[in-house]
């Protein structure tokens, strides 16, 4: 009989690898059924580390399984992966419980044939039958161009090895050099830290670290974001502090966002697609019970969630309007502040969601791009004469990013690019005027935003 974790992590693997689910509502679902902490964190470390080094781990079969990857049935490729992952990455898992409980869970599956394969398979990687390889790190180039063959090695190692798609590997590489290519993969194939943002509508960020730490949750201050805590020890869920709505999880570089928008205690502010609500408890701790936050999304699910998370938080003043961002908004030119947290490809944020590498492609950004556009230009109707529209995505990638405001801008010349002035901002702005995160170079994930004032006619 297999681990509940192992059974969990692999029917996580099968829901997104058959495009049921994403990773994370396939996880979040899969842990609300495993009664054990420890349980629920094996569940997450295999399933979220197979997607981090699943180029590595493909390699790594291909060459110890007697046939292609291609012949081998997907679940039992899933299976294959989860106990890769087991044996060269965790130290602490015996290699004898990761072989038996694939097993185990081959025949649970029905897989009585694909049994003898995967135990053969995984034998060779627990007792070292042969040599197994990835690419190695390229020779360095001098002139940091990486021509020829000294190219393809590089790719071949950060594409494989590294384990990001190729073709997201070329454009990093080509734009940031190898060095910096290199450390953007490894910060995306490490765990995420958990990241809270204060409740300012509840209390200051000194005061919840000083309650968390009353109760056994360690944190730190985060670098960048000013309202931000990073955990180091201690179990969130069990304190009065989670149950009250004093914080919200959330990344570091996202918290920036709502610094990027800044607004003023008072203001009126529009946040298009809103859900999950971070940034609208963010934006109205902000503005304070004297302003007024408008929160929208478009599909009902996830209006429902948003909805569910303002009551938990509590935010003033947070109305929810279910619209459509792509149409005609039902509002005059009456916000402060309008923030566009635009969808797109997330490929900014490869380290909290791992999935989404393999999940996209380069076809797949004029798409984002369009709905950006769209959305950009729809929320500027609403914004008065000084007011601000502040646009932002957690893409690393220009045709999602300066592309699309740049497009807006040929168009809207009442609109004038503005440096953002908030406090903290400073060290993540670029010569251009763009908020810009670069996890080779701040240690967070990567988001892009930019701040658009709407001067006289």
């Amino acid at each position: 009989m297999s681990t509940p974790a192992r059974r969990a992590a692999h029917e996580v693997l099968r829901a997104v690898h058959t495009g049921r689910s994403d990773l994370a509502t396939a996880l979040e679902r899969a842990r609300r059924d495993l009664a054990d902490p420890r349980d629920r964190a094996l569940a997450g470390e295999i399933a979220l580390g197979v997607q981090r080094r699943r180029a590595a781990i493909d390699h790594l079969i291909g060459q110890a399984a007697t046939r292609p990857l291609a012949a081998i049935t997907p679940a039992a490729l899933d299976l294959l992966r989860a106990a890769v992952y087991q044996l060269l990455y965790l130290d602490r898992i015996p290699a004898h419980a990761a072989v038996a409980d694939t097993v185990g869970l081959a025949r649970e599956a029905g897989m009585h044939r694909a049994a003898g394969f995967l135990n053969a398979v995984l034998r060779t990687f627990a007792d070292n039958r042969r040599p197994l390889r990835l690419p190695a790190a390229p020779e360095i180039d001098p002139g940091g161009t990486y021509h020829g063959a000294r190219r393809g090695a590089a790719l071949d190692y950060l594409a494989t090895t590294l384990s990001h798609p190729r073709w997201l590997v070329e454009r990093w590489l080509d734009r940031h050099g190898f060095a910096a290519a290199e450390a953007w993969m490894a910060f995306n194939n490490a765990r995420a830290p958990v990241t809270l943002r204060a409740n300012l509508a509840r209390n200051g960020v000194a005061e919840l670290q000083e309650a968390l730490d009353a109760q056994g949750v360690r944190t730190t201050r985060t670098k960048l974001a000013p309202h931000g805590l990073l955990v180091t020890q201690g179990d969130l869920r069990s304190t009065t502090a989670a149950a009250e709505g004093s914080f919200l999880l959330q990344e570091e570089a996202s918290q920036l966002v709502v610094e990027l928008a800044g607004p003023a205690h008072g203001s009126r502010i529009l946040d298009l697609c809103a859900a999950p609500g971070g940034k609208t408890v963010g934006l109205a701790g902000s503005a304070g019970p004297g302003g007024l936050v408008v929160a929208s999304d478009f599909r009902p699910r996830r209006v429902a969630l948003l909805a569910r998370f303002l009551a938990r938080m509590r935010p003033p003043r947070a109305p929810i309007v279910r619209l459509d961002a792509t149409a005609p908004l039902p509002f005059d030119r009456v916000f402060d502040c309008v923030l566009v947290d635009a969808p797109c490809s997330g490929l900014g944020a490869l380290r909290r969601d791992p999935d989404i590498r393999w999940r996209r492609t380069p076809d797949d950004l004029p798409g984002f791009a369009a709905t950006q556009f769209a959305m950009l230009c729809r929320a500027a109707e609403t914004v008065r004469t000084g007011g601000r529209l502040v646009y932002a995505t957690c893409s690393s990638e220009p045709e999602e990013n300066e592309e699309v405001v740049d497009r807006f801008r040929d168009g809207h010349p009442e609109f004038e690019l503005t440096t953002p002035d908030s406090p903290g901002i400073a060290r993540v702005v670029d010569r251009s005027g763009y908020l810009r995160t670069l996890p080779f170079l701040h240690r967070v994930e990567a988001f892009f935003g930019a701040v658009l004032v709407r001067r006289n006619p």
